[in-house]
């Protein structure tokens, strides 16, 4: 299934190539090689589109306070920050790298109300500077379950991912496992959790976004 994000860069990718290869077939013709060339490299990028825009149905069934990985990638931090945009507290931050192989869709963590949903321009660094997190174009989201304690994630725009894409609109509510965004070409997420909450994984796990369970966050 290819993600809705990814339907008009594919429908531009195959009229581009196509006109391009009916031009030089028919109207210029050119050498063999020059062609077969070009096929090759047009059935590359058709293939990584494909893989880099998939969108695989994913399964959460978990408890109301199980936070589940909001994105595929590997665990690069698990570190104790002072976050000062929201709750202006210390926070246990789990931080996902995402390679440009991964599959890009976000995902709401958790069940509950967006409370606060806000872009940032920024600068381009590589997603795995720790100054990312406060340097670079993100989006930062806060999702307030019911019965536990709010939690805070971020969306975080690498050398290459150039464009961030987020769904969370305040007051909304969020599905745990649905789609909450899309980030182009590589980058990273951050959740930012209470100190009380049960971390569940560690630096250099793979994470399945939307079925992996990264921690369990305590009662208000």
């Amino acid at each position: 299934m290819i993600h809705k994000e990814g339907r008009m860069p594919i429908l531009l990718l195959l009229l581009v190539f196509g006109g391009i290869y009916l031009f030089l077939e028919n109207i210029w013709p050119v050498n063999r090689l020059v062609t077969t060339v070009f096929l090759l490299i047009f059935i590359f990028l058709i293939g990584f589109f494909l893989q880099f825009f998939r969108n695989p149905k994913r399964y959460s069934n978990t408890a109301e306070n199980e936070l589940i990985a909001p994105a595929d990638g590997k665990v690069v931090i698990i570190e104790k920050v002072l976050e000062t945009e929201y709750f202006e507290d210390e926070r246990m931050q789990v931080s996902i790298f995402m390679s440009p192989i991964n599959v890009h869709v976000n995902r709401f963590p958790l069940n509950g109300i967006v409370r606060y949903s806000k872009y940032h321009k920024g600068k381009f660094l590589v997603a795995w500077n720790p100054k990312s997190s406060l340097l670079n174009e993100r989006t930062t989201v806060v999702v307030e379950p019911k019965e536990h304690e709010a939690i805070l994630y971020r969306q975080i725009a690498g050398a290459l991912a150039r464009r961030i894409i987020n769904y969370a609109k305040e007051g909304m509510i969020a599905k745990k496992g649905s789609d909450s965004g899309f980030i182009r070409f590589g980058s990273r997420v951050d959740l930012l959790l209470p100190l009380e909450s049960e971390i569940l994984v560690n630096i250099g796990d793979i994470m399945k976004g939307g079925e992996t369970i990264v921690a369990r966050i305590p009662k208000k």
